[in-house]
């Protein structure tokens, strides 16, 4: 049966978090005057991203919510024991310097133009509904999709089939007959693949290639490849010239 819907991760698919992060964190670190403890600012940033992902594993597992996780990042990157006002405020510090560099990858608006009429949208994200729905307004895309769905307030994560599976759900349709497009190769490409869907895993910058792949998704390296592999036609009739 064909593919009747696209579900979209959101950071690092269609938002370029990695550099989102590294930008505003680069400037929020010399605000406030916290890289005179590192050699080199690349060091500072490595720590950083270190302790994000140490964090959100808790979070993933289910031992801190989505704010406290946020929280724990701070308190271990100061070494500092705030308070969870004091790690918020420095939070948002943090957020005027990383959302001032928010951007999309540029092959996202020109995919999805492609398929806008072939295929529902949705996105599912292991973030929150809060936090993605507002970086989807900004981004200027939000009303794209017509499904948001979380892990915060779904109460399941990547790469849990209940996860991909709630999207079907709301989607109202069989796995078989949807889209996963992410980033990770793990959380997203094998998570769709082992839940059913059609999983399309993409790897912008290769960082993966020098590994065994997983089994199940299909690798395509620029949002350009995807309408062929979904058989899409244009808006037009014509057979997509993506290739």
């Amino acid at each position: 049966m064909a593919i009747r819907a696209v579900v979209w991760d959101v950071d690092d698919t269609l938002f370029d978090y990695t550099t989102a992060d590294r930008v505003g964190m680069r400037g929020h670190l010399a605000a406030e005057g916290l890289l005179d403890g590192y050699t080199t600012v690349e060091q500072a940033l490595a720590h950083w991203r270190a302790i994000t992902e140490q964090q959100w594993a808790r979070f993933s597992a289910g031992e801190l919510s989505f704010e406290d996780q946020r929280r724990e990042r701070i308190r271990v990157f100061l070494d500092e024991r705030l308070t969870d006002a004091e790690a918020d405020a420095w939070f948002q510090r943090y957020m005027r310097h990383y959302e001032a560099a928010w951007a999309l990858f540029p092959d996202v608006l020109p995919a999805l133009d492609a398929l806008a009429a072939s295929h529902r949208h949705a996105v599912l994200s292991n973030s929150s509904l809060t936090v993605q729905d507002r970086k989807l307004r900004t981004l200027g895309v939000h009303h794209r999709f017509e499904i948001i769905l979380c892990a915060a307030e779904l109460g399941v994560s990547k790469p849990e089939a209940g996860a991909f599976l709630a999207a079907c759900e709301a989607l109202e349709l069989a796995p078989h007959q949807v889209a996963y497009v992410g980033d990770h190769p793990e959380i997203d490409g094998r998570g769709a693949a082992d839940a059913g869907l059609l999983s399309v895993w993409i790897d912008r910058d290769g960082a993966h290639t020098s590994g065994a792949a997983p089994t199940g998704p299909r690798r395509i390296a620029s949002l350009a490849e995807l309408p062929a592999i979904l058989g899409a036609d244009t808006r037009f009739g014509a057979p997509s010239t993506f290739r």
